[in-house]
C-alpha cells in the first residue's frame, strides 16, 4: 500500500524540466516570505487603528496598482523577457515593502500602496510566462501545479511565521517580506536561464493564432470574465475572512496564521497527485466548475460558527482549499495552452489581470457590504456569486479561436 502511494507521488512529479524545478524553488522561497498581504487588513485595523472602511480603501488601492502592474507586466514581458521583469520587480518590490512599514500618514500610504502593488503584481504574469516557457507542452498542467505546490508550501510556512511575527511586532512582517523579495531577485539572476528550453508544439500554438487579440477569442474572453468574478470571491479568504475570525469569532493572530497555513499544507500534500489523476479523466472545465461549487460550500461554513469557532473555521478552510485545487491549475492550463511564443506575455498578463481586478472589487466591495450590512450578508453574497459563476462556466462551450 505504501509502495503504491510512493509510486503515485513519484509519477506525479516525474518528467518535469530542470528549469521548472528551479523556478518552483525560487517561488517556494518567495512565498515563504509572503506575510504582509494576509495580515494587511489586520495591521491597518489593529495596529494603525483605522476603520474597516479605511482598510478597504488601502486594499482597493492595492488592487488598482495591481491592475496597472499586470497590464504593464504583460507588455514588458513580450518586449524585455519574463526573466528581466521578474528580477526587477523582485528587487524593487523588496525595497518598497520595507519602506511601506514605516509610513504613518494615510494619504502617503495610499500613494505608496499603488506604487508597491504596481511593482509587485508585475511579477505575476512574468512568473506565469516563465512556467509556460520552461515546460514541455504535455506537462503544462503539472508544471503549473508544481509551481502552485511550491507557492502553497511557502504560503503555509509564511502564514504561520507571519502569525508569530504579527503577535510580536507587525513591522517584522514588512522587513522579512522585503528581504525575501530581494533574495528572490538575486536567485533568479543566478539560477534561471533567459529562455525556456521547450518551444510550444504546433498543435498548441495553433490553438491561439499569432495575431488574434484576446478579446476576439470569444471563449477565452468570457472564460476570463467568469474566472475574474470567482477570483473576486476567493480573494476575500485572505483579505476579509481573517478580520471576521478576529473580531466576531475572537480567534487570535497565531491561530489565524495556522488556519491560513493549513491551506498551503493541504495543497502541498495533495494537489500534484490529484491533478495527475484528474487531468486524464475529465475535461478541465469539469474540475473548474466543481471547484467553484466547493468554494461556495466553504463560505457556507462561515455562516454557522457553532460552539467551537476554530473547528468551523478549519472546515471552511478545507472546503475552500479543495475548491482552489480543483480550479486554478486547470485555469492556468486552459489560458496558457492557447498562447504561443509571441503572445505568451499578453496571455499571462490577461490571467494576472483577473487577480488584480479581484483585489480591487473584492476587498473594497466587501468592506462596503460589511460596513452597511455586516459580515453575514457578505458571506451570503459570496455563496450566490460562486454558484452563479459555476452555472455560467458550465454553460460556456469550449471553442478554439478563429482567425479574424
Amino acid at each position: 500500500m505504501l509502495a503504491k502511494i510512493a509510486q503515485t507521488y513519484r509519477s506525479s512529479f516525474s518528467g518535469l524540466s530542470k528549469e521548472t524545478w528551479l523556478l518552483s524553488l525560487v517561488i517556494l522561497i518567495n512565498r515563504t516570505g509572503t506575510m504582509v498581504v494576509p495580515f494587511l487588513s489586520m495591521y491597518l485595523t489593529q495596529n494603525k487603528h483605522w476603520t474597516i472602511a479605511d482598510a478597504g480603501v488601502i486594499i482597493t488601492l492595492f488592487g488598482i496598482g495591481a491592475v496597472m502592474g499586470s497590464l504593464a507586466g504583460g507588455y514588458f514581458i513580450d518586449k524585455l523577457g519574463f526573466r528581466s521583469v521578474q528580477i526587477f520587480t523582485s528587487i524593487t518590490g523588496g525595497a518598497l515593502f520595507i519602506a511601506f512599514g514605516y509610513i504613518d500618514h494615510f494619504a502617503v500610504l495610499c500613494v505608496m500602496t499603488v506604487v508597491l502593488s504596481f511593482v509587485a503584481e508585475a511579477f505575476r504574469p512574468a512568473n506565469g510566462a516563465a512556467i509556460a516557457a520552461y515546460s514541455k507542452p504535455e506537462n503544462l498542467t503539472r508544471s503549473y501545479s508544481l509551481n502552485r505546490f511550491a507557492m502553497n508550501l511557502g504560503w503555509a510556512l509564511g502564514s504561520s511565521l507571519g502569525g508569530i511575527l504579527a503577535a510580536i511586532n507587525y513591522h517584522l512582517l514588512f522587513w522579512v517580506e522585503g528581504c525575501v523579495y530581494i533574495l528572490v531577485g538575486l536567485l533568479i539572476t543566478v539560477l534561471l536561464p533567459a529562455d525556456g528550453g521547450h518551444p510550444r508544439t504546433k498543435a498548441v500554438a495553433s490553438a491561439a493564432p499569432r495575431d488574434l487579440p484576446i478579446w476576439k477569442d470569444v471563449f477565452l474572453f468570457r472564460f476570463l470574465v467568469w474566472i475574474t468574478l470567482y477570483t473576486t470571491s476567493f480573494s476575500l479568504i485572505f483579505r476579509l475572512v481573517p478580520i471576521y475570525w478576529k473580531t466576531d469569532w475572537h480567534i487570535d493572530e497565531f491561530a489565524i496564521g495556522l488556519l491560513l497555513g493549513i491551506n498551503g499544507v493541504i495543497i502541498a500534500l495533495f494537489e500534484m497527485v490529484l491533478v495527475r489523476r484528474w487531468e486524464s479523466r475529465k475535461s478541465a472545465m469539469y474540475y473548474i466548475v466543481g471547484g467553484v461549487i466547493v468554494t461556495a460550500l466553504g463560505y457556507l461554513f462561515l455562516l454557522f460558527p457553532g460552539h467551537v469557532p476554530i473547528t468551523t473555521a478549519l472546515m471552511a478552510v478545507i472546503f475552500m482549499t479543495v475548491g482552489e485545487m480543483m480550479v486554478f491549475p486547470f485555469v492556468n492550463a486552459v489560458i496558457m495552452g492557447r498562447s504561443n511564443d509571441t503572445n505568451r506575455g499578453r496571455y499571462a498578463a490577461a490571467y494576472a489581470l483577473t487577480w488584480s481586478v479581484a483585489q480591487v472589487v473584492g476587498p473594497g466591495g466587501g468592506a462596503l457590504i460589511i460596513e452597511r450590512w455586516g459580515f453575514v450578508v457578505l458571506w451570503i453574497v459570496m455563496v450566490v456569486l460562486c454558484l452563479g459563476c459555476a452555472l455560467a462556466l458550465w454553460r460556456l462551450p469550449f471553442k478554439k479561436p478563429v482567425v479574424a
